[in-house]
């Protein structure tokens, strides 16, 4: 049995005590979270939320990618999100290697550069401020309320950057 059929079982049991439960499609909260793919993050549990209350958009790094730009565009003109909170974190694998180094070996193997950044960074405040910058620049995005954070993997802690 795989890893997936693990989890499929673990789902059926999930729906037995979940139960029906409708809820709606505009989170509570109104607030968009940008925050990276790593398994450690509980955000939840580490900021009480719960189903329904926020939209989280996680990617590699939680960098400002179109494609988070686009989640975020959807999450404010459709579906009512006015903040948004932007969320990395300590001991990152993004912090592990070289952009230009990893570039070089992915164009030798694939026989071509990917056409995206991959996020490299070595100072995670200064990469927090970046994707902020960057979300407040991009006219697709409202810029009201975006606020930058650093989440301690090791402790749970949340540390604004200013």
């Amino acid at each position: 049995m795989s890893v997936i059929d693990d989890l499929l079982t673990h789902n059926r049991e999930y729906v037995q005590r979940h139960g029906h439960r409708e809820m709606p499609t505009i989170p509570q909260l109104h607030l968009a979270v940008l925050t990276c793919m790593d398994s450690r993050l509980d955000l939840f549990g580490a900021l009480g939320l719960d189903l329904g209350e926020v939209h989280l958009i996680r990617n590699a790094g939680g960098i400002a990618s179109d494609d988070a730009i686009r989640s975020l565009l959807l999450s404010q003109r459709l579906l009512r999100t006015r903040a948004v909170m932007v969320i990395h974190h300590t001991r990152c694998g993004l912090e592990s290697f070289d952009e230009d180094e990893l570039q070089t070996q992915l164009e030798q193997s694939l026989g071509e550069r990917p056409p995206f950044r991959l996020g490299a960074y070595r100072d995670v405040d200064a990469d927090v401020r970046e994707t902020v910058a960057t979300l407040r620049a991009s006219r697709f995005v409202d810029d009201a309320e975006i606020r930058g954070f650093v989440f301690d993997v090791d402790d749970g802690a949340l540390r604004e950057v200013h």
